[in-house]
């Protein structure tokens, strides 16, 4: 098994910036580590899942979602198996429920992945 806890949600003026965080744990993840990827994707009141960035442990490859892209930055502490989320530049638009999420080797942007987080609520006013 493998579990998920974020943190670093919040409400925050457009314009302004959050560090979301993402801590594994799990035999599961611990063992077999450079062989996941992590990710995050969002949820908004009314709208689908969508993926937002991913990055693979090992090699620490990155991928970004179009809106995202220039203004987010995922990142990973390989000590403290942490997966972080920058997010500057925040719009209105980016207020949702962020989750993390994880599985063995890419993220998928369709979000079939294999673990996900409880989510954590990020507001962003205008």
């Amino acid at each position: 098994q493998v579990q998920l806890v974020e943190s670093g949600g919040g409400l925050v003026q457009a314009g302004g910036s959050l560090r979301l965080s993402c801590v594994a744990s799990g035999r599961t993840f611990t063992d077999y580590v450079s062989y996941y990827g992590v990710g995050w994707f969002r949820q908004a009141p009314g709208k689908e899942r969508e993926f937002v960035a991913s990055i693979r442990w090992s090699g620490g490859s990155t991928s970004y979602a179009d809106s995202v892209q220039g203004r987010f930055t995922i990142s990973r502490d390989y000590l403290e198996n942490t997966v972080y989320l920058q997010m500057n530049s925040l719009k209105p638009e980016d207020t949702a429920v962020y989750y993390c999420a994880a599985t063995w080797g890419m993220i998928p942007t369709n979000g079939a992945v294999g673990y996900w987080g409880q989510g954590t609520q990020v507001t962003v006013t205008s």
